[in-house]
């Protein structure tokens, strides 16, 4: 178990430090202060969940200081890079774009993509809810990230690091942010209020090979919530997911944003 951000790498017991250090390969930067990155991937629920001697150094609230720094970081960051990419573009464009690519869920794809979940301290009782899967900490954690970068190693090192994670999403004419993930939202939906995941099932198959339709149910417990068709069982499963949403936001409990 980590003890926070003290004095050196020793201070943080050697199966943590092994994580931290795959973790900084993935990011491709050396902590120069790698209590940082612990801080950065310890949650709040964490934290409330250890002794006194345990929260002191790492602060009752975990990584959200780290997280409020990147947040602001992040921000500039992608404000510069679009402004690289797009130097003739209008400031509505622009802004556009960017409240896209700084949007939860887009964080969250980046957070899965380098895999931060998997560094994660969480208390027990946000593990039993599924908190390594939910957009909402996983976009967090990104943005904490992010904010240990910049203590650990200024403004330009940071800005290369995420030039880095979003280069393939910059110039795209349909980032990843720029529509829906209906699966992920159900995903978090349905672990929040039924503690269970949904389930997919391709119900029928239907035309030639050359123009093949699904069509897809999702259910929750026992109970179909949802039906899509598409051009393939993913677009079906996401138009599922969709129509599960509408439905749930319609009779029951508000839908997570």
């Amino acid at each position: 178990m980590s003890s926070g951000s003290g004095s050196g790498p020793g201070d943080i017991d050697e199966g943590r430090l092994a994580s931290l250090r795959r973790l900084e390969a993935h990011l491709g930067h050396r902590f120069h202060r790698i209590q940082w990155l612990d801080l950065a991937l310890t949650h709040k629920s964490f934290t409330h969940e250890s002794s006194p001697t345990q929260m002191e150094p790492l602060g009752g609230n975990g990584n959200e200081v780290l997280e409020f720094l990147g947040d602001a970081v992040l921000n500039l960051a992608v404000t510069a890079l679009l402004l690289q990419e797009f130097p003739e573009a209008h400031e509505g464009t622009l802004s556009k774009r960017r409240s896209h690519l700084v949007k939860r869920k887009f964080l969250a794809h980046l957070s899965r993509e380098l895999r931060l979940e998997e560094h994660l301290l969480l208390g027990k009782g946000e593990i039993k809810d599924g908190g390594r899967k939910k957009a909402s900490i996983l976009s967090n954690t990104y943005e904490a990230v992010i904010g240990a970068l910049y203590l650990d190693s200024g403004y330009d090192s940071s800005l290369e690091i995420i030039r880095d994670h979003f280069r393939h999403y910059l110039n795209s004419e349909k980032p990843l942010g720029l529509f829906d993930d209906f699966k992920s939202l159900l995903q978090e939906h349905a672990q929040q209020y039924y503690r269970v995941s949904p389930k997919y099932q391709v119900v029928e198959e239907a035309g030639p090979d050359h123009d093949k339709r699904f069509q897809a149910t999702v259910l929750i417990g026992q109970e179909i919530r949802g039906e899509g068709w598409g051009k393939s069982k993913k677009e079906a499963e996401q138009e599922a997911a969709k129509k599960a949403l509408e439905e749930i936001s319609n009779n029951q409990a508000p839908i997570i944003k």
